[in-house]
């Protein structure tokens, strides 16, 4: 069940995101009289699973889902129809337009992911608001388990005061731009220290066996047990809090993740605090050094502790927040892609493909991640499709952009060749983001 869920948000969420960019090229073109031969939902390579003819235009749904297209008469695409190219030019065709009605065309379908984008997070914003912990409430600072963080020179309980110099107050904004970062300045012990990311760190991060940077910090309250938990029989109670084991203080959770491996197959004497009340009882270690006892999460401790915010907007509010949101999402990633296409920062190894887009979804069903999700996906979409390969709406905008600026249109043979050339370059970039699926499921 959890997998049929998954794989549907996935697939409403890309259907919808491929036919309104599509959709956003084919408007302009009709609305400046170019005739539209198809309009399609994933490829029809060979076959269709539905087509239907109205009026000039071909609508269907393809069975290869790799993404959807329309074909525009006169137009050099995927679809590679020289011979029509070969014809002498008709009045309905995109080579026939002027060069200023070619580029909105070709503008279109990101311009449509970029305004869908912007509208659903100031519909979020109007219907959800906001809930987040704020930096300024993590008064014991993060906790750094991590290996490599910890070579970078972090500690648990280092506090984030910024990162390149801009101050963040959500605690899901530093999570984000921390990837981004080169230089994070943390509060230990109340003294100020500026600790420099080396270049190849988001690289090595993503090789890394633990990718957890900055985590909550919360004690160890009792919330369940696991199935297999020595400790069942124990006289301990949901909601009890363990503040020592073995005559060590425990203040947080990852204390006792840390603490228990080093006492395997033995029985320790605990320290609870039940209803105010301090008492002691004995829990047993298994052999893989674990208690078996799960934890209060970490947002439940916070939402009782009353240091969650919680925001909600009228809609004008919503405008401004959901304008600002939109702009910071816009931001993130082109400073992704800028790592990305930086070899040497080893940004290319988190590249992923469709497995990677479909371990975003979670495995139940939730209105607001789904849209925060598909908005975030409609920027990358209209990104990656800016990217001047000529496969692309760049590569097409990027030669329209040489035409209006030097009066001369290129060739036919250019543009069919430069079409070839970015349909492989294409095709290597989905490989390489897929194959690093794959490695990583099998390696990783």
């Amino acid at each position: 069940m959890e997998f049929i869920i998954k794989i549907g948000q996935f697939l409403l969420s890309l259907s919808f995101l491929i036919v309104l960019h599509e959709f956003g090229h084919y408007l302009p073109a009709r609305l400046f009289k170019t005739r539209v031969e198809k309009f399609f939902l994933f490829f029809d390579v060979k076959f269709a699973l539905f087509q239907k003819k109205i009026g000039e235009t071909i609508y269907g749904i393809g069975w290869l889902p790799l993404g959807g297209y329309v074909k525009i008469s006169g137009m050099i695409d995927e679809s590679m129809d020289t011979e029509a190219m070969a014809e002498e030019p008709k009045e309905w065709e995109f080579r026939s337009k002027p060069a200023w009605q070619r580029l909105i065309i070709m503008l279109g379908g990101v311009t449509v992911n970029f305004l869908l984008a912007w509208l659903i997070y100031i519909g979020m914003m109007a219907v959800y608001g906001e809930t987040y912990i704020s930096n300024d409430n993590m008064k014991d600072g993060y906790e750094i388990s991590n290996p490599l963080m910890q070579e970078m020179g972090f500690q648990s309980g280092d506090k984030v005061v910024s990162m390149d110099g801009k101050v963040y107050e959500k605690y899901t904004d530093i999570r984000a731009n921390f990837i981004l970062a080169n230089e994070v300045v943390i509060n230990r012990n109340g003294s100020e220290k500026t600790i420099a990311l080396p270049q190849d760190f988001l690289g090595r991060l993503t090789d890394a066996e633990d990718r957890s940077t900055f985590e909550l910090r919360f004690p160890f309250i009792i919330d369940s047990f696991n199935e297999s938990s020595l400790n069942k029989e124990a006289d301990i109670n949901d909601g009890d809090q363990v503040i020592a084991l073995n005559g060590i203080p425990i203040k947080f959770y990852e204390e006792i993740r840390a603490l228990t491996p080093k006492y395997k197959g033995q029985t320790l004497e605990a320290t609870i605090v039940r209803d105010g009340a301090k008492r002691v009882v004995n829990l047993k270690i298994d052999e893989d050094g674990k208690l078996g006892i799960y934890s209060k999460s970490s947002i439940s401790f916070f939402n009782e502790q009353g240091l969650i915010t919680s925001k909600e907007y009228s809609l004008g509010e919503s405008i401004g927040v959901g304008s600002t949101k939109f702009v910071d999402k816009m931001g993130w990633y082109w400073g992704q892609l800028q790592k990305i296409f930086t070899p040497s920062t080893g940004a290319y190894k988190g590249v992923g493909g469709f497995k990677a887009i479909y371990d975003i979804f979670p495995d139940s069903w939730d209105w607001e991640n789904f849209w925060s999700i598909t908005a975030l996906l409609s920027i990358m979409l209209g990104v990656l499709n800016l990217l001047p390969i000529p496969a692309l709406d760049g590569g097409h905008v990027t030669f329209l952009l040489y035409e209006m600026v030097t009066g001369r249109k290129p060739g036919d043979k250019f543009l069919e060749y430069a079409q070839v050339v970015g349909f492989f370059l294409l095709i290597a970039l989905v490989l390489f983001a897929n194959g690093n699926d794959i490695y990583r499921a099998i390696f990783k």
